[in-house]
């Protein structure tokens, strides 16, 4: 290559590198931090002498699998009745709406105060059902429940009385999972959630900085949200929007991690996909829209650097895609420099991106059964989901820098508990898209990478080379698999 490249390639590896390794080291902040937070737990307050009013929101959007799950575990929570309000905000557009009636109808005339509030043009999308449903709500405090949640009875028992702490604007319960054994996918999406609720929240939490409503399982104070400026519709994470706007009007928010609300898992890659697109998106829309006021805030410095990190960590995913473009050729420049040389730079800059993310992980696992065994048995499943999400959470992160909010496209949901319940013949599923025909590329130029790798005795590189290939090429095969599982159920059939 001409030297006017190696100026180019060269530098720019380095500083992609640098960066990664740079959020990297910042997760291995946030393990010390989690680490020395564990005997921070808040005291349970009492009971209140009076329970305040409570609204419990409950969005759906075409779940006929889960709604009526959902609204029966809403109608049984353990909770004065008198001071409980239930809405199924329901902007469906198919026959979940009547199942969904009749159900209403029939907790209604049980004693249940429980409302449907039907919308026929999806305005705003959830943000815009949440903001419809407080219009006409009781509640000084408003839960909210997704659709693949099934809240515990006590659930309100134990959130309500921290809201005796008059500057307390929302509690936040920690997810579970329904069917996490249900597949080696579900499995690996539950660690990575394990990491953002295990040792993220309470990392932040407990340190003093922002950490956010996840959207459902959390409770909300009414007028923390008023005070914020409400629910809004112009990013694709309504929450993580509200979340941040609250804590800057001076709301403080509280974490129990010890409370798990268990949900369900995406169980095709497809939806899995489509939930870390709009994810990453929002979160790009959401740092556009407030690290300007974040930053300008009378904040202290290190709250700021935590929001900022927080807001921007979904750029990390450009940069892999950066960096698998970037490796192979800066490797072919240095190849004229000793091995020893090479690692003595690249080793301590790939740790720094690599293993603070396994190290990450595998603490969030730590009061699992099996521990940090459990975790280390599905690290390669784990990287290379990690990995393998690059492309299309890129294509989030570049749409999200974007003016444009976009559509909301829910998760699908199929009722899935067990190993033994199917999907695969269920409405909802999503085709593939376009990131599977550039993740190929990639496990493909891998492919041809280690081969002149092999071919030039590069031998140090191929450790670095594995990583990407495995990566891409278990995006690929999830990506193919419900297409080949389709191909042989059709070819049993004919038969």
């Amino acid at each position: 290559m001409s030297v006017g490249m190696s100026a180019v390639i060269l530098p720019l590896y380095y500083l992609v590198l640098g960066l990664l390794a740079a959020y990297g080291l910042h997760r291995l902040h946030l393990v010390w931090a989690y680490r020395r937070s564990l005997r921070q737990a808040p005291p349970e307050p009492p009971e209140p002498e009076i329970w305040p009013l409570v609204t419990v929101q409950l969005p759906i959007y075409n779940e006929l699998y889960v709604a009526e799950r959902l609204i029966d575990a809403a109608c049984a929570l353990d909770y004065p009745r008198e001071r409980l309000e239930i809405q199924v905000l329901d902007d469906s557009t198919d026959e979940t709406t009547e199942r969904v009636a009749a159900q209403v109808a029939r907790l209604q005339a049980a004693g249940h105060d429980v409302h449907h509030l039907h919308r026929r043009d999806r305005e705003g999308f959830k943000a815009g059902a949440l903001a419809a449903g407080q219009e006409v709500a009781r509640g000084e405090l408003i839960a909210v429940f997704d659709a693949d949640f099934v809240p515990p009875p006590d659930f309100l028992r134990r959130v309500v009385p921290y809201f005796a702490d008059p500057g307390i604007g929302m509690v936040q319960a920690r997810w579970g999972h329904i069917n996490r054994d249900y597949s080696l996918l579900t499995r690996v999406q539950a660690i990575l959630l394990d990491g953002h609720f295990v040792v993220e929240h309470t990392a932040r939490h407990r340190s003093g900085c922002f950490f956010n409503f996840n959207g459902t399982a959390g409770v909300w104070r009414r007028q923390a949200i008023d005070d914020a400026g409400g629910w809004q519709h112009d990013t694709l994470t309504e929450d993580l929007d509200l979340s941040y706007r609250a804590q800057l009007a001076g709301w403080r928010f509280l974490y129990l991690p010890e409370l798990e609300v268990p949900a369900e898992l995406p169980v095709e890659i497809n939806a899995f996909k489509s939930q870390q697109h709009r994810w990453a998106k929002g979160s790009v829309q959401t740092g556009r829209k407030l690290l300007g006021r974040i930053l300008r805030a009378p904040l202290p410095w290190r709250t700021k650097l935590e929001a900022f990190v927080h807001l921007t960590a979904n750029g990390t995913y450009a940069l892999m895609v950066l960096l698998s473009l970037l490796i192979f050729p800066a490797m072919v420049l240095r190849s004229d420099q000793q091995p020893w040389a090479l690692l003595a730079i690249d080793l301590p800059l790939f740790v720094g991106a690599t293993v603070s993310v396994i190290v990450f992980y595998l603490m969030s696992q730590h009061r699992r059964p099996g521990g940090a065994l459990h975790g280390l048995l599905h690290l390669p499943a784990l990287m290379g989901l990690g990995i393998g999400l690059a492309v299309n959470n890129t294509r989030a992160v570049l749409a999200g820098l974007g003016t444009k909010p976009g559509v909301f496209h829910r998760t699908p949901k199929y009722h899935i508990e067990g190993k033994g319940d199917g999907w695969q013949d269920k409405r909802y599923r999503l085709p593939a898209d376009v990131a599977l025909l550039f993740e190929s590329l990639l496990a493909a130029y891998f492919v041809v990478c280690i081969g002149l790798a092999i071919e030039l005795d590069m031998w140090e590189c191929l450790p670095f080379l594995y990583l990407f290939l495995h990566g891409y090429v278990y995006m690929v095969l999830l990506g193919l698999a419900p297409r080949l599982g389709g191909l042989r159920r059709r070819f049993a059939a004919s038969r």
